[in-house]
């Protein structure tokens, strides 16, 4: 599995001249990171003294942000997986207005299919933002720059999984579906948005 390659084999995928990894997985990667970043803040505040009242919510923090940062990691092979019979239907013919019909309705379903894996990373990361923000506020303060860094990590990973998006929607026929999948992407957008300015000022302010 693609998501079980070290960081090295990964990179020289994304560097190749094949069309997967792409920009779905590098995206869904750097989601996972930002998980494992909160993860870190998380398991550094269990078992301090001074964090002894939040000490339980870390640890179901841990235990969400674990199955997010899983979940992510499996949401690079999904990527992956989506594009291949969207680039088989690229290459169905079209001489025969049967042969066009048929086309059509294959590579409207591959569209919508490939839309939707980067909607779920989306999802998945949103969720993870949530958690980050808790860090940010009641996480170990050593360590607060890096829940910093993982919402940094998370929006950078949200916008970009949106442009897979917009990408295969804007090619699909029916627009009324098309314009429902835009504007759940936008909506989570506009949140990552709010999650990364209100975590980087809360980071911010306590480490300058």
């Amino acid at each position: 599995m693609m998501s079980k390659n070290s960081i090295e084999e990964f990179a020289g995928g994304l560097s190749s001249a094949k069309p997967v990894p792409g920009g779905g997985g590098a995206c869904a990667a750097a989601g996972a990171f930002a998980a494992a970043l909160g993860m870190m803040v998380a398991n550094l505040t269990v078992g301090k003294k001074r964090y002894a009242e939040v000490e339980e919510e870390m640890k179901e923090i841990l235990i969400r942000l674990g199955v997010l940062r899983d979940q992510l990691l499996e949401l690079i092979d999904k990527d992956a997986e989506a594009f291949e019979p969207l680039s088989r239907a690229y290459g169905l013919p079209r001489e025969t207005p049967e042969q066009r019909e048929e086309k059509e309705r294959v590579l409207e379903a591959a569209l919508y299919e490939a839309s939707m894996v980067p909607i779920e990373i989306m999802e998945r990361i949103l969720e993870a933002m949530g958690d980050l923000e808790i860090l940010s506020k009641k996480g170990s303060r050593i360590v607060i720059s890096d829940a910093g860094v993982g919402v940094l990590f998370a929006q950078a990973a949200l916008d970009g999984a949106s442009l897979n998006v917009f990408i295969n929607t804007k090619l699909m026929k029916d627009q009324i579906t098309a314009q429902r999948i835009d504007k759940k992407a936008e909506d989570m957008i506009r949140q990552g948005q709010e999650y990364k300015d209100r975590i980087y000022s809360t980071v911010m302010s306590q480490i300058r």
